[in-house]
């Protein structure tokens, strides 16, 4: 427990921001800033920055300041990130936060650097990092500070993760830039290529939430779409069937598997032994897609399961490791 300001795990994700204080999710807000080309001044953030994609004028610019889970503008980060803390801390002028940051695993030390800065000059009073699939660990709840394995599966917006923990750090881990974001692309071009429609990233998402699955449903599921003909420019609808959507997001779910398949490949024997015997556990995001979990369970051949509130481990796993920083300490990245 913090004497001198809050403690809080930021889960800093291509798609979403999360905050985490005392293990509980207390922000939770989309990755996205508005901005005012002309004036380089921020119009909005958050849920409402992200109500403006597609919408939005040439003078206001709609960014992720956040590409593949490293910061793509520093100062629209930084802005965006004391934003976010003086929303969950308020104003910081006396008792600043200690924060702990997630960061990909295999972030070079230029980009972990600059989340490290970004969080500094948001008006954090000290900042820490901690590797994504070591976080979501934590925030799962499973025992990583045991000799026996535990592996996590944490599937973002833009990046997919996998380790092994162990004795408190990562053993074995993996990571590819794929992740939700790349499911939603991939609707959007087979949506165009079959019915000549052009649909939009939120429009691809929808599609994704309502009638998306990673293994062929008992009953098809459709729905109606609204989207722009590719040929004559005008509004034009169509049917959509989960089908199409199983098959259009085939070839990332499957680079999204390869990741965990990369990692049991080179885990020692004894870990990967204990990893077959408890599972793989599935954070993020991506992992609420209909039947990912017996997806993966049938290609990796270790069972798959979600954890509680997959999307918020990450963060929680942050703040979880601020009180376990004497502990943990020497697993953190060295900044």
């Amino acid at each position: 427990m913090a004497l001198f300001g809050k403690d809080i795990g930021i889960d800093l994700g291509t798609v979403n921001v999360l905050v985490s204080e005392g293990g509980e999710i207390v922000l939770h807000e989309p990755c996205v800033v508005a901005i005012r080309v002309d004036e380089q001044k921020i119009v909005s953030i958050g849920q409402e920055a992200r109500e403006m994609f597609g919408r939005s004028p040439e003078s206001i610019e709609v960014m992720r300041p956040i590409q593949d889970g490293v910061i793509a503008d520093y100062e629209v980060t930084e802005r965006m990130l004391h934003y976010f803390l003086t929303k969950v801390c308020g104003p910081m002028r006396l008792f600043k936060p200690r924060v702990m940051l997630s960061v990909p695993y295999g972030a070079t030390s230029v980009e972990s650097r600059a989340v490290h800065e970004a969080a500094k000059e948001a008006g954090s009073r000290e900042a820490f990092l901690i590797q994504e699939p070591l976080a979501a660990a934590i925030g799962a709840g499973l025992p990583v500070g045991t000799p026996a394995g535990n592996m996590a599966l944490d599937i973002g917006g833009g990046n997919t993760e996998c380790a092994i923990v162990a004795l408190n750090g990562i053993v074995i881990a993996d990571s590819a830039r794929v992740g939700g974001m790349a499911l939603d692309q991939a609707i959007v071009t087979y949506v165009r290529k079959k019915y000549g429609i052009v649909i939009g990233e939120i429009t691809a998402e929808e599609i994704k939430i309502r009638i998306g699955s990673a293994v062929p449903l008992d009953e098809v599921l459709a729905v109606e779409i609204q989207g722009r003909d590719h040929i004559t420019g005008l509004p034009r609808d169509a049917i959509i069937t989960s089908e199409d959507v199983s098959e259009a997001i085939d070839e990332p779910l499957e680079d999204i598997i390869a990741v965990a398949k990369s990692v049991l490949e080179k885990t020692p024997p004894e870990l990967a032994s204990d990893a077959i015997d408890r599972g793989i556990v599935l954070c993020g995001g991506g992992s609420y897609l209909r039947g990912i979990e017996k997806r993966i369970s049938s290609s990796v051949g270790v069972p798959a399961y979600l954890t509680d509130n997959p999307i918020g481990c990450v963060a929680v796993g942050a703040s979880r490791a601020l009180d376990l920083l004497e502990v943990m300490q020497s697993h953190l990245p060295r900044i």
